[in-house]
Protein backbone atom coordinates (compact mmCIF):
# COMPACT_ATOMS: atom_id res chain seq x y z
CA UNK A 1 0.00 0.00 0.00
CA UNK A 2 1.40 3.54 -1.13
CA UNK A 3 2.07 5.86 2.24
CA UNK A 4 0.00 9.11 1.31
CA UNK A 5 0.38 12.73 1.83
CA UNK A 6 -2.71 14.51 1.47
CA UNK A 7 -1.53 17.82 -0.17
CA UNK A 8 -4.23 21.50 0.01
CA UNK A 9 -3.10 24.40 -2.93
CA UNK A 10 -2.96 27.53 -2.27
CA UNK A 11 -3.64 31.17 -3.91
CA UNK A 12 -2.88 30.92 -7.51
CA UNK A 13 -4.80 27.35 -7.81
CA UNK A 14 -8.67 29.86 -8.20
CA UNK A 15 -10.56 29.57 -11.11
CA UNK A 16 -14.09 30.51 -12.83
CA UNK A 17 -16.17 27.43 -12.06
CA UNK A 18 -14.29 25.40 -9.20
CA UNK A 19 -16.18 23.30 -7.69
CA UNK A 20 -19.54 24.01 -9.78
CA UNK A 21 -18.71 20.14 -11.45
CA UNK A 22 -18.22 18.81 -7.80
CA UNK A 23 -21.70 20.61 -6.71
CA UNK A 24 -23.71 19.30 -9.57
CA UNK A 25 -22.56 15.65 -9.04
CA UNK A 26 -22.48 15.18 -5.14
CA UNK A 27 -24.81 15.83 -2.04
CA UNK A 28 -21.47 16.07 0.25
CA UNK A 29 -19.88 18.89 -1.85
CA UNK A 30 -22.95 21.08 -1.95
CA UNK A 31 -23.29 20.70 1.76
CA UNK A 32 -19.39 22.15 2.55
CA UNK A 33 -20.74 25.32 0.12
CA UNK A 34 -23.73 25.45 1.93
CA UNK A 35 -21.75 25.56 4.85
CA UNK A 36 -18.90 27.63 4.14
CA UNK A 37 -21.77 30.10 2.26
CA UNK A 38 -23.72 30.58 5.48
CA UNK A 39 -20.11 30.77 7.86
CA UNK A 40 -19.50 33.92 5.92
CA UNK A 41 -23.08 35.16 4.74
CA UNK A 42 -22.23 35.41 1.04
CA UNK A 43 -23.13 33.16 -1.55
CA UNK A 44 -19.36 32.60 -2.11
CA UNK A 45 -20.18 29.39 -4.20
CA UNK A 46 -22.17 31.49 -6.82
CA UNK A 47 -18.47 33.32 -7.42
CA UNK A 48 -17.02 30.54 -7.52
CA UNK A 49 -18.96 28.48 -10.02
CA UNK A 50 -19.69 31.89 -12.25
CA UNK A 51 -16.78 34.80 -11.51
CA UNK A 52 -15.77 36.69 -12.22
CA UNK A 53 -12.31 36.32 -12.22
CA UNK A 54 -11.12 39.50 -10.63
CA UNK A 55 -13.38 39.31 -7.50
CA UNK A 56 -12.76 35.34 -7.22
CA UNK A 57 -9.02 36.46 -7.03
CA UNK A 58 -9.57 38.72 -4.40
CA UNK A 59 -7.44 37.54 -1.26
CA UNK A 60 -10.38 37.65 0.84
CA UNK A 61 -12.23 35.55 -1.77
CA UNK A 62 -9.62 33.31 -3.00
CA UNK A 63 -8.59 32.09 0.19
CA UNK A 64 -12.04 30.42 1.36
CA UNK A 65 -12.78 29.35 -1.90
CA UNK A 66 -9.92 27.43 -2.15
CA UNK A 67 -10.53 25.83 1.29
CA UNK A 68 -14.10 25.31 0.32
CA UNK A 69 -13.02 23.18 -3.12
CA UNK A 70 -10.79 21.16 -0.99
CA UNK A 71 -13.13 20.49 1.60
CA UNK A 72 -15.81 19.80 -0.37
CA UNK A 73 -13.21 17.00 -2.59
CA UNK A 74 -12.39 15.26 0.65
CA UNK A 75 -16.06 15.01 2.05
CA UNK A 76 -17.16 13.30 -1.20
CA UNK A 77 -13.99 10.65 -1.29
CA UNK A 78 -15.00 10.30 2.53
CA UNK A 79 -18.60 9.77 2.02
CA UNK A 80 -18.84 8.29 -1.58
CA UNK A 81 -15.35 6.18 -1.47
CA UNK A 82 -15.54 5.62 2.48
CA UNK A 83 -11.74 7.33 2.51
CA UNK A 84 -10.63 7.65 6.18
CA UNK A 85 -8.32 10.11 6.43
CA UNK A 86 -7.06 8.27 9.96
CA UNK A 87 -6.40 5.30 8.51
CA UNK A 88 -5.57 6.07 4.44
CA UNK A 89 -3.23 9.51 5.20
CA UNK A 90 0.01 9.60 7.10
CA UNK A 91 0.78 13.33 6.93
CA UNK A 92 -1.19 16.31 5.20
CA UNK A 93 0.29 19.52 4.55
CA UNK A 94 -0.87 22.79 2.64
CA UNK A 95 0.72 25.60 0.76
CA UNK A 96 0.04 28.99 2.76
CA UNK A 97 -3.98 29.15 2.95
CA UNK A 98 -3.58 25.36 2.03
CA UNK A 99 -2.44 24.38 5.72
CA UNK A 100 -5.91 26.09 7.17
CA UNK A 101 -7.64 23.53 4.41
CA UNK A 102 -5.20 20.50 5.81
CA UNK A 103 -5.77 21.47 9.58
CA UNK A 104 -10.03 21.44 8.57
CA UNK A 105 -9.55 18.26 6.80
CA UNK A 106 -7.60 16.73 9.61
CA UNK A 107 -9.99 17.95 11.84
CA UNK A 108 -8.79 20.05 14.09
CA UNK A 109 -10.58 23.05 12.13
CA UNK A 110 -14.26 23.38 11.81
CA UNK A 111 -15.15 24.13 8.15
CA UNK A 112 -17.22 27.23 9.12
CA UNK A 113 -14.84 28.23 11.60
CA UNK A 114 -11.94 28.08 8.78
CA UNK A 115 -13.95 29.87 6.26
CA UNK A 116 -14.59 32.58 8.67
CA UNK A 117 -10.79 32.56 9.70
CA UNK A 118 -9.66 32.56 6.01
CA UNK A 119 -11.72 35.28 5.07
CA UNK A 120 -10.46 37.54 8.07
CA UNK A 121 -6.62 36.20 7.06
CA UNK A 122 -7.73 37.49 3.57
CA UNK A 123 -8.86 40.57 4.81
CA UNK A 124 -5.91 41.53 7.55
CA UNK A 125 -3.27 40.75 4.95
CA UNK A 126 -4.68 43.06 2.39
CA UNK A 127 -5.20 46.03 4.83
CA UNK A 128 -1.38 45.57 6.09
CA UNK A 129 0.10 47.20 3.64
CA UNK A 130 -1.40 50.22 1.01
CA UNK A 131 -1.99 49.32 -2.81
CA UNK A 132 0.49 49.62 -4.98
CA UNK A 133 3.73 49.57 -1.83
CA UNK A 134 4.63 45.69 -1.93
CA UNK A 135 4.30 43.09 -4.41
CA UNK A 136 6.09 39.72 -5.08
CA UNK A 137 8.62 38.08 -8.01
CA UNK A 138 9.02 34.93 -8.56
CA UNK A 139 12.67 33.58 -9.35
CA UNK A 140 12.67 30.81 -11.70
CA UNK A 141 15.92 28.73 -12.78
CA UNK A 142 18.42 25.91 -12.81
CA UNK A 143 20.47 26.30 -9.02
CA UNK A 144 18.18 28.87 -8.01
CA UNK A 145 17.43 28.26 -4.59
CA UNK A 146 16.76 30.14 -0.93
CA UNK A 147 20.32 30.46 -0.22
CA UNK A 148 20.54 32.27 -4.21
CA UNK A 149 17.53 34.20 -3.70
CA UNK A 150 18.86 35.42 0.35
CA UNK A 151 21.70 36.82 -1.97
CA UNK A 152 19.81 38.39 -4.40
CA UNK A 153 17.43 39.67 -1.51
CA UNK A 154 20.42 41.11 0.43
CA UNK A 155 21.42 43.02 -2.89
CA UNK A 156 18.32 44.02 -3.64
CA UNK A 157 16.81 45.58 -0.52
CA UNK A 158 19.89 48.48 -0.60
CA UNK A 159 19.75 51.45 -2.80
CA UNK A 160 21.78 55.04 -2.74
CA UNK A 161 19.56 58.11 -3.28
CA UNK A 162 20.67 61.13 -5.43
CA UNK A 163 22.34 62.87 -2.65
CA UNK A 164 24.53 59.43 -2.01
CA UNK A 165 22.62 58.16 0.92
CA UNK A 166 21.83 55.16 1.53
CA UNK A 167 18.71 53.38 2.28
CA UNK A 168 17.52 49.82 3.16
CA UNK A 169 14.27 48.17 2.01
CA UNK A 170 12.39 44.94 2.66
CA UNK A 171 12.28 42.01 0.03
CA UNK A 172 12.72 39.10 1.65
CA UNK A 173 12.42 35.11 1.00
CA UNK A 174 8.71 34.36 0.54
CA UNK A 175 7.96 30.89 -1.00
CA UNK A 176 10.55 28.15 -1.21
CA UNK A 177 8.38 26.10 -3.89
CA UNK A 178 11.84 23.97 -5.18
CA UNK A 179 12.32 22.33 -8.20
CA UNK A 180 14.23 25.58 -8.95
CA UNK A 181 11.52 28.23 -7.93
CA UNK A 182 11.14 31.01 -5.41
CA UNK A 183 9.17 33.79 -4.58
CA UNK A 184 10.51 36.85 -2.57
CA UNK A 185 8.32 39.20 -1.41
CA UNK A 186 8.38 43.29 -0.08
CA UNK A 187 8.83 46.61 -1.30
CA UNK A 188 7.62 47.34 -4.91
CA UNK A 189 10.80 49.21 -6.04
CA UNK A 190 13.17 46.42 -4.33
CA UNK A 191 10.90 43.90 -6.45
CA UNK A 192 11.84 45.75 -9.41
CA UNK A 193 15.95 45.74 -8.23
CA UNK A 194 15.80 42.50 -7.71
CA UNK A 195 13.89 41.26 -11.17
CA UNK A 196 16.88 43.75 -12.93
CA UNK A 197 19.45 42.06 -10.74
CA UNK A 198 18.08 38.28 -11.41
CA UNK A 199 17.89 38.96 -15.41
CA UNK A 200 21.61 40.71 -15.25
CA UNK A 201 22.94 37.76 -12.95
CA UNK A 202 21.57 35.29 -15.48
CA UNK A 203 18.69 33.86 -13.86
CA UNK A 204 16.52 32.35 -16.30
CA UNK A 205 13.01 34.20 -15.62
CA UNK A 206 12.05 36.63 -12.98
CA UNK A 207 8.57 38.34 -13.30
CA UNK A 208 6.54 40.21 -10.92
CA UNK A 209 3.63 38.14 -9.84
CA UNK A 210 -0.31 39.19 -10.13
CA UNK A 211 -1.27 39.77 -6.55
CA UNK A 212 -2.62 42.22 -4.46
CA UNK A 213 0.44 42.62 -1.42
CA UNK A 214 3.50 41.51 -0.13
CA UNK A 215 2.50 37.93 1.70
CA UNK A 216 4.71 36.28 3.68
CA UNK A 217 7.27 38.83 4.51
CA UNK A 218 7.80 41.13 7.11
CA UNK A 219 5.40 43.48 5.84
CA UNK A 220 2.66 41.43 6.75
CA UNK A 221 3.49 41.99 10.87
CA UNK A 222 -0.45 43.12 11.35
CA UNK A 223 -1.62 41.11 9.52
CA UNK A 224 -0.17 38.63 11.91
CA UNK A 225 -1.23 40.76 14.89
CA UNK A 226 -5.07 40.44 13.70
CA UNK A 227 -4.92 36.74 13.56
CA UNK A 228 -3.13 36.13 16.75
CA UNK A 229 -6.20 37.73 18.31
CA UNK A 230 -8.61 35.75 16.28
CA UNK A 231 -6.70 32.36 16.64
CA UNK A 232 -6.09 33.06 20.33
CA UNK A 233 -10.29 32.65 20.39
CA UNK A 234 -10.37 30.12 18.09
CA UNK A 235 -11.12 26.18 18.84
CA UNK A 236 -8.19 24.52 17.86
CA UNK A 237 -8.33 20.57 18.37
CA UNK A 238 -5.31 18.07 17.94
CA UNK A 239 -5.39 16.55 14.30
CA UNK A 240 -6.16 12.86 13.43
CA UNK A 241 -3.09 12.85 11.95
CA UNK A 242 0.27 14.90 11.71
CA UNK A 243 0.20 18.26 9.78
CA UNK A 244 3.50 19.17 8.32
CA UNK A 245 3.41 23.18 8.71
CA UNK A 246 4.88 25.62 6.41
CA UNK A 247 7.54 27.22 8.85
CA UNK A 248 8.78 24.47 10.85
CA UNK A 249 8.89 21.51 7.58
CA UNK A 250 8.23 19.46 10.55
CA UNK A 251 5.13 17.73 11.55
CA UNK A 252 2.91 18.88 14.64
CA UNK A 253 -0.75 17.76 16.60
CA UNK A 254 -0.58 20.12 19.57
CA UNK A 255 -2.64 22.75 19.43
CA UNK A 256 -0.91 25.53 20.60
CA UNK A 257 1.67 24.96 18.75
CA UNK A 258 -0.69 24.66 15.59
CA UNK A 259 -1.84 28.29 16.92
CA UNK A 260 1.47 29.83 16.74
CA UNK A 261 2.87 28.34 13.59
CA UNK A 262 0.00 29.75 12.37
CA UNK A 263 0.38 33.35 13.08
CA UNK A 264 4.18 32.73 12.12
CA UNK A 265 3.45 31.37 8.97
CA UNK A 266 1.67 35.33 8.09
CA UNK A 267 4.85 36.74 8.04
CA UNK A 268 7.31 33.25 7.22
CA UNK A 269 8.42 31.79 5.05
CA UNK A 270 6.52 28.95 3.29
CA UNK A 271 9.17 26.15 3.23
CA UNK A 272 7.33 24.09 0.93
CA UNK A 273 10.25 22.24 -0.68
CA UNK A 274 11.53 21.25 2.44
CA UNK A 275 8.10 20.07 3.86
CA UNK A 276 7.89 17.61 0.56
CA UNK A 277 11.80 16.51 1.58
CA UNK A 278 10.68 16.16 4.90
CA UNK A 279 7.58 13.97 4.06
CA UNK A 280 9.48 11.56 1.92
CA UNK A 281 11.86 11.10 4.63
CA UNK A 282 8.94 10.03 6.65
CA UNK A 283 8.12 7.27 4.46
CA UNK A 284 5.38 9.17 2.30
CA UNK A 285 5.93 7.98 -1.45
CA UNK A 286 2.30 9.16 -3.17
CA UNK A 287 1.44 13.29 -2.63
CA UNK A 288 -2.36 13.64 -3.09
CA UNK A 289 -3.60 17.04 -3.94
CA UNK A 290 -6.80 17.54 -2.77
CA UNK A 291 -8.32 20.83 -4.26
CA UNK A 292 -8.58 23.22 -7.15
CA UNK A 293 -5.75 22.67 -10.12
CA UNK A 294 -2.84 20.73 -10.37
CA UNK A 295 -0.23 23.23 -9.11
CA UNK A 296 1.36 21.46 -6.43
CA UNK A 297 1.53 17.73 -7.76
CA UNK A 298 3.50 19.68 -10.32
CA UNK A 299 5.79 20.84 -7.88
CA UNK A 300 6.15 17.89 -5.89
CA UNK A 301 7.20 15.88 -8.93
CA UNK A 302 9.79 18.61 -9.56
CA UNK A 303 11.16 18.66 -6.00
CA UNK A 304 10.74 14.70 -6.16
CA UNK A 305 11.11 12.33 -9.24
CA UNK A 306 10.57 9.28 -6.86
CA UNK A 307 6.98 9.81 -5.41
CA UNK A 308 4.41 9.12 -7.36
CA UNK A 309 1.69 12.28 -7.22
CA UNK A 310 -2.22 13.00 -8.24
CA UNK A 311 -4.61 15.98 -8.34
CA UNK A 312 -8.63 15.38 -7.10
CA UNK A 313 -10.51 17.85 -7.76
CA UNK A 314 -13.47 16.65 -10.09
CA UNK A 315 -15.89 14.51 -10.36
CA UNK A 316 -13.50 12.24 -12.66
CA UNK A 317 -10.66 12.99 -10.52
CA UNK A 318 -12.06 11.51 -7.82
CA UNK A 319 -13.67 8.38 -9.75
CA UNK A 320 -10.29 7.52 -10.91
CA UNK A 321 -8.55 8.20 -7.99
CA UNK A 322 -11.53 5.71 -5.99
CA UNK A 323 -10.45 3.19 -8.56
CA UNK A 324 -7.36 3.12 -8.40
CA UNK A 325 -7.41 2.58 -4.84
Amino acid sequence: MPVQAFVFPGQGSQSVGMGRDLAEAFAPAREVFQEVDEALGQHLSKLMFEGPMEDLTRTDNAQPALMAVSLAVLRVLEREGGVDIRRDVALVAGHSLGEYSALAAAGALGIAQTARLLRLRGNAMQAAVPPGKGGMAALIGVGMDMARAASLCAEAATFTDEAGKTHRQIIEVANDNGGGQVVVAGEMAAIDRIIDLAKAQGVKRALKLPVSAPFHCSMMEPAAEAMRKALDEAEIKAPVVPVVANVTAAKVTDPATIRDLLVRQITGTVRWRESVDAMAAMGVDSFVEIGSGKVLAGLVRRINGDVATRSVGTPADIEAYLAAR
